[in-house]
């Protein structure tokens, strides 16, 4: 008797067990809901007919001009795109597991109804690269393999001198506050911090988090990172890494 009702606990448990994590997958990719579009405003942002703003999630297409910025090279290509593809159409929102950024806007993988998933198109096209903060990182991954393939194949954004991979050796002043790609030779390595080149890379301690040792280069590793190329107060260049994707294939 004492055996059957043990047997019966670890079913239950088992089946408990499932369903959380079952429940946990389904909180990341249950979240969904179709929205119409009413106005695209850039490369990853547009406002629903109901008046909410929409920030395509995991990705950054190049600068409209706006106020005394000037439009970074590929904008006006990335905001027609998103215009063909978005333009009066009912989208399906997907969510992660930050629904708004710090301006209010949703953040959203966008589907159409034929199921084209509309921030891979962005990204495979050349027309954005991507751009992740965490906790989002569900579909990262697979918006990787979409970028990388679009920089081996010099599509759209990345035929531009603004866009190209910097070698470590090439950052100059003028990249300051500019977000690139820079690839180069790891040195000097010491706990969540290693030199490319003239750039100090870091993980800010409140990163940390989402790495593990696994994440981090070694010494004498060629490595491509992602990020915005800043300055200290000291005058060094330096760059963080925001999460283990900040790493690129």
């Amino acid at each position: 008797m004492l055996g059957n009702l043990l047997k019966l606990l670890c079913v239950a448990l088992l089946c408990f067990y499932a369903a959380a994590v079952h429940a946990g997958t389904l909180s990341v990719v249950g979240q969904s809901r179709w929205v119409q579009v009413a106005y695209v405003f850039d490369g990853d942002t547009f406002r629903t007919s109901g008046g909410e703003k929409v920030r395509l999630l995991g990705i950054n297409s190049p600068e409209v001009a706006h106020g005394k910025q000037a439009a970074q090279p590929y904008s006006q290509q990335a905001k027609r795109q998103l215009k063909a593809l978005l333009s009066n159409q009912l989208v399906q929102l997907r969510l992660d597991r930050e629904k708004r950024d710090k301006y209010g806007r949703t953040l959203a993988q966008v589907y159409l109804r034929d199921g084209r998933w509309v921030n891979e198109i962005m990204v495979r096209e050349g027309l954005a690269h991507v751009y992740t903060f965490a906790p989002n990182f569900y579909w990262t991954k697979a918006l990787l393999k979409s970028e990388l393939a679009a920089r081996n194949e010099m599509r759209g954004m990345w035929k531009s001198e603004r866009w190209r991979v910097l070698d470590a050796s090439d950052v100059k002043n003028h990249h300051i506050g500019q977000f690139h790609l820079v690839r180069g030779y790891v040195d000097g390595v010491r706990s969540w911090r290693f030199r490319l080149g003239k750039l100090s890379i870091s993980v800010p301690r409140v990163a940390r988090q989402w790495f593990v040792a696994s994440d981090l280069p070694k010494a004498g590793q060629k490595v491509t990172i992602a990020g915005v190329i800043r300055m200290s107060f000291m005058g060094n260049l330096y760059l963080s890494l925001h999460s283990p994707y900040d790493l690129r294939p």
